[in-house]
């Protein structure tokens, strides 16, 4: 699928890993994983017309890793509540991230109230609960350090947009290659925050499965 390997498929999901520097929908003019996926399944099930394929979940265009698309409205219907959900039957999801400097607690959770900035198109924390922010929690650990890098196993408890990039920004060790919040070191490409696993509840068989997505090879110096 034009670089976009699948993980699972079945006549309910469509799992893949997607690559990064593609938006998950809704790039004019620029091609999107929705798109792509779209395309491969009108082929491989000779289908000439439309075809149905819900987004349930997003990736941001600059993250590369498992997502899974509704192969029919049902499914969709089932899926979405499980991804508002992060306890009991939600959906759960693992990120990679690669954050500058050396983090020095082995484990931990990060809190923070996010509101979005709509005059620079970005998130930010609020030093105390307002109107329009919403409560941001991570849980995280450290699986290895290097001098100016360290890599984390990162578990969002809640669902906010950029959450994972700008609670680590906050606590000034941005995800390496993410300009738009505050790093300074390079990345080849897109930013070094990975969907590595995701567990969800099958829509019709009702039990629960995990897929894993390994990371691009430009990840090969800090991973595995």
């Amino acid at each position: 699928m034009d670089g976009v390997k699948v993980i699972y498929e079945d006549n309910h999901l469509l799992v893949v890993n997607k690559p990064t520097k593609l938006a998950t929908m809704g790039a004019t003019g620029q091609p999107t994983l929705h798109g792509l996926a779209c395309d491969y399944l009108r082929r491989v099930y000779n289908k000439p017309n439309r075809v149905y394929l819900g987004v349930v979940s997003r990736l941001d265009s600059m993250t590369s890793g498992v997502i899974v698309f509704a192969r029919t409205s049902k499914a969709a219907s089932r899926l979405t509540p499980q991804f508002a959900n992060h306890s009991g039957d939600g959906a759960k999801k693992t990120y990679l991230a690669i954050v500058e400097g050396q983090v020095q607690s082995q484990e931990g959770i990060l809190e923070d109230e996010m509101y979005k900035d709509e005059a620079s198109h970005r998130m930010r924390v609020a030093p105390h609960p307002q109107p329009d922010s919403k409560t941001a929690k991570l849980e995280y650990r450290q699986l290895r350090s290097q001098q100016n890098a360290t890599v984390l196993e990162v578990k969002p408890l809640t669902g906010r947009k950029h959450q994972i990039r700008l609670q680590w920004s906050e606590q000034g060790h941005p995800i390496l290659g993410d300009r738009k919040y505050s790093a300074n070191a390079n990345w080849p490409s897109g930013i070094a925050l990975h969907s590595w696993k995701l567990s969800i509840v099958h829509p019709t068989l009702k039990e629960r499965m995990h897929f894993e997505a390994e990371p691009p090879r430009c990840w090969d110096r800090f991973w595995p």
